[in-house]
């Protein structure tokens, strides 16, 4: 797994409609219209974000924001997650993936990472999927801080799909992602290598 981060935490992404965003960028964390409710997922690596929402031209994913959160919430979800799908690498029978997973407040998803060009690579890229308890203190305690990027996307966008594609500059202006220390009780919990 590769993100931003420093000491104390550790930059994830999100995208939403305006109301949604607008709402978070002047509550500084996640206010309605966003739903508590429903199963909210982070992504600490930049290029699966933009695979997810076409550098912000999905519909309701057309504002992508940066939010930092602290390493000890990121490392509570990992440490209370269960895989989104049965691995018997991590887990010694069906059933007990099964008792986890519907015990757990969050979801780990392991993907392909993405290509610029949004074509998949040969390592994976993490998704994390809060519900319940682990969406409350994402809220209320975990989020530091909100930044739009949207701009910076479009222009990330624009240098891969434009007219004049410019993959070199594109790369250069990526965010600096580094590999994440994972403690190695959490890392097993959630599959990583």
């Amino acid at each position: 797994m590769r993100a931003v981060f420093d000491d104390t935490s550790i930059i994830v992404y999100q995208a939403y409609p305006p109301e949604i965003a607008d709402a978070a960028l002047a509550a500084g964390t996640l206010v309605p219209p966003f739903k508590r409710e429903r199963m909210t997922w982070i992504k600490p690596s930049f290029r699966w974000m933009m695979y997810r929402c076409g550098y912000a031209t999905k519909p309701g994913q057309t504002r992508v924001l940066a939010i930092r959160m602290s390493r000890d919430g990121f490392e509570w979800a990992l440490a209370n997650a269960a895989l989104s799908h049965y691995d018997r690498r991590v887990y010694p029978s069906a059933e007990l993936w099964s008792r986890v997973r519907d015990s757990s407040p969050v979801r780990v998803q392991w993907d392909p990472e993405r290509s610029l060009r949004m074509g998949p690579l040969d390592h994976r890229s993490i998704q994390v999927g809060l519900s319940g308890e682990a969406v409350d203190r994402y809220v209320d305690e975990w989020i530091t801080e909100i930044v739009d990027i949207t701009n910076f996307v479009h222009e990330i966008g624009g240098l891969v799909r434009g007219a004049h594609p410019d993959i070199v500059e594109a790369a250069r202006r990526l965010p600096p992602e580094r590999p994440y220390p994972l403690p190695g009780a959490v890392a097993a919990r959630v599959g990583a290598s």
